[in-house]
């Protein structure tokens, strides 16, 4: 069970949280149909819904090797070379999202500081910050894990 969370977790964190923000969209749709009135708060958490799905989905993509890459140069590079730059790649890439991470981090102790609260539901705002800079951390995880296992096939095919 650990071994499939481990691999699977953000998707099974994008599917809880898809599925929460259709069921609240669709409420949203029939309470303000019916009564013409709307769930206030029903913004505010599709809002905050759709920045984790972003986040978790990216760490999908990372982990499939689905990212956005132009490897046009690299193609045209010797072996040695083009390993060498898609490595490169990868470590400014982990780099970029390690900084993404701290920064995420900063603002959410920032906002825990300030004890500022959410506009619709009044709970505290680093609420929903809360798994951003993890997400970004686990975003860099499974863009290793996915650079690992290229090298790992590009060996095994030339060896």
């Amino acid at each position: 069970m650990l071994a499939f969370l481990s691999r699977e977790a953000e998707r099974l964190i994008c599917a809880v949280l898809f599925l929460g923000m259709t069921l609240l969209g669709f409420a949203n749709v029939v309470v303000r149909y019916a009564t013409n009135y709307s769930l206030a708060s029903s913004e505010e958490l599709l809002t905050n819904g759709f920045l984790l799905l972003t986040v978790f989905g990216a760490a999908i993509a990372a982990r499939q090797g689905q990212h956005l890459a132009v490897t046009a140069v690299v193609t045209m590079l010797p072996r040695g070379l083009a390993r060498a730059v898609v490595l490169l790649s990868v470590l400014l890439s982990v780099g970029l999202l390690l900084a993404s991470s701290w920064l995420a981090w900063q603002s959410l102790t920032t906002l825990y500081d300030n004890g500022l609260t959410s506009y619709a539901l009044g709970i505290p705002a680093w609420y929903y910050q809360a798994a951003v800079p993890f997400a970004f951390l686990l975003i860099a995880w499974r863009f290793v894990q996915h650079t690992v296992e290229e090298f790992r096939l590009a060996g095994s095919d030339h060896a």
